[in-house]
């Protein structure tokens, strides 16, 4: 999916002609740790105490996921579906929010129960505490940026791209945010990135981490565009080495943040 949406990406991006525009939110460390989901090691993913891990563990961006519910609220939910997280079925953008709001997350470990988080809900506990990686899935790109005005996190957040159309209504609702995007596989060589670059002008680059070699990210560097790749999985820890090794010194996503920023700081680099 990732392939199809930058190869559209790329006929976008020449034709209208954008540049890169945003500046990324202001770092505390010089290693940036991502949370997938949030810190969804003690809590369940996308809920509102798994944000507050993330704030509590000193991480700095927490990875939310955007859709709208068909009343137009803005909701959190990874999958289009609520079936895999909650007691419920359906598609989030076929049910209204009171429908999404009876609903009830419950963590299998503990049997704790949560609820499906408003963005509303994520720019209160985030604001002045932590920055947001927003996944932007299914949403209106005004209402989106009226909510993060509202709150005057402007500044507190980067956006995902997911879709041709999104970029391009970033770009003009606010041309000032950062965007990222992921590389296609296609992608191996210096200049290949550089052209891909050009043509695809944003502030942040994406992917899993063995999409890179030493020429893209030479290049991605060299071209100031950060990149933050994607090592999240169960046994993520016994790649961590060979990442900051092979020169991901910016930034990470992460399944578990709390032990990378021990990790990285054992290693002096956070």
């Amino acid at each position: 999916m990732k392939k199809n949406l930058i190869l559209l990406l790329c006929s976008f991006f020449a034709l209208h002609g954008y540049s890169q525009n945003g500046k990324l939110p202001a770092a505390k460390h010089k290693f940036i740790v991502i949370a997938h989901r949030g810190d969804h090691v003690e809590a369940p993913e996308n809920t509102i105490a798994a944000y507050e891990n993330a704030i509590k563990h000193e991480v700095d961006f927490v990875e939310i996921d955007l859709r709208t519910t068909k009343d137009s609220v803005l909701v959190i939910m990874h999958d289009a579906t609520v079936d895999r997280m909650t007691n419920g079925k359906g598609k989030v953008s076929d049910l209204t929010f009171a429908e999404i709001h009876k609903l009830i997350i419950t963590d299998k470990k503990t049997a704790k129960t949560y609820s499906v988080p408003t963005f509303e809900e994520v720019l209160k506990t985030c604001r002045n505490k932590i920055h947001i990686y927003l996944d932007f899935k299914d949403a209106s790109v005004q209402q989106a940026y009226n909510m993060i005005k509202k709150y005057g996190m402007q500044l507190q957040v980067i956006v995902y791209i997911n879709e041709p159309f999104q970029y391009t209504e970033w770009r003009k609702v606010a041309p000032a945010m950062p965007l990222m995007v992921s590389l296609t596989d296609d992608i191996k060589s210096e200049t290949a990135l550089k052209t891909f670059l050009a043509k695809n002008p944003v502030e942040l680059l994406d992917g899993d981490y063995t999409d890179y070699n030493e020429a893209t990210l030479s290049a991605a560097k060299q071209l100031g565009i950060s990149v933050w790749p994607d090592i999240q999985s169960a046994e993520e820890d016994k790649n961590w080495d060979k990442a900051i090794q092979f020169g991901f010194t910016e930034g990470l996503q992460t399944d578990h943040p709390q032990a990378l920023i021990a990790y990285l700081r054992k290693k002096g680099l956070r």
